[in-house]
């Protein structure tokens, strides 16, 4: 199932955006679907046993996959420390790395976000303890809610042995803690190349911010954030129209 509709189509008023969100809500209870929003924590996810410290460098990054790439840029757009979140593709070829062909489930990509983060504000952990707290469920395999296939996976792409060691060493942290109602599914690959999606995808939900999927969906992950790490959040998102 897809959740898209074409890029140009836009809502005429919050009233008929409302009367389609319901008809959704009421499908997708007919369905058995669920909203792709975070696990429901009462808490956020401890913090990383094994992390970098937070110290001065040269900025870093993090590729994330955790669903559809709207929400999970919101969210870590909104995240003290991240400089600039870009939606985009991983996984793939980059002659693949275009919406419509990675929608086909075909291309090995996953929608993705490539997160630039002062490591003196916020370390590569703590960038991981927002993706599992607030970002996505990592439950799920081969979906997000109602986004089916393998371009919606969960995973971490890691660029150096760091990373990896970091983002396996947290996973079997969580598991073992019995964070989630099940083992968590979240893929840990190499990064091989992180691809921008369209310009359209970038910054989605602020300018979208009616859009029946990004209510239902999305708005419940800022909630979330803004529950679960407070200390963490920022009302102010850095876009990535600032940054071009």
């Amino acid at each position: 199932m897809t959740r898209r509709r074409p890029a140009f189509t836009s809502w005429r008023s919050p009233q008929a955006a409302w009367c389609v969100l319901l008809a959704g809500i009421a499908a997708a209870s007919l369905w058995g679907l669920r909203p792709a929003r975070a696990a429901q924590l009462n808490a956020p996810v401890p913090a990383p046993a094994l992390d970098n410290p937070r110290a001065a460098g040269p900025a870093q990054t993090a590729v994330l996959s955790g669903g559809c790439f709207w929400g999970v840029q919101a969210v870590f757009e909104h995240v003290r420390g991240v400089e600039r979140v870009w939606a985009g593709y991983s996984g793939g070829q980059a002659s693949t790395a275009q919406y419509e062909i990675v929608s086909t489930g075909r291309t090995g990509h996953a929608e993705s976000v490539q997160i630039t983060f002062d490591p003196r504000e916020i370390s590569y952990g703590q960038i991981l303890r927002v993706f599992f707290s607030a970002a996505l469920d990592p439950t799920e395999l081969n979906r997000q809610g109602p986004d089916v296939g393998t371009q919606y996976r969960s995973e971490i792409w890691y660029a150096n042995a760091n990373q990896r060691q970091i983002a396996l060493a947290y996973i079997a942290q969580l598991d073992r803690a019995r964070v989630f109602s099940g083992p968590i599914v979240t893929r840990v690959d190499p990064l091989q190349g992180f691809y921008r999606a369209e310009g359209y995808h970038q910054d989605f939900l602020v300018h979208n911010p009616d859009d029946p999927y990004i209510v239902y969906n999305d708005i419940p992950k800022l909630e979330s954030l803004h529950r679960l790490l407070p200390t963490m959040y920022r009302s102010q998102p850095v876009l990535v129209a600032a940054n071009r």
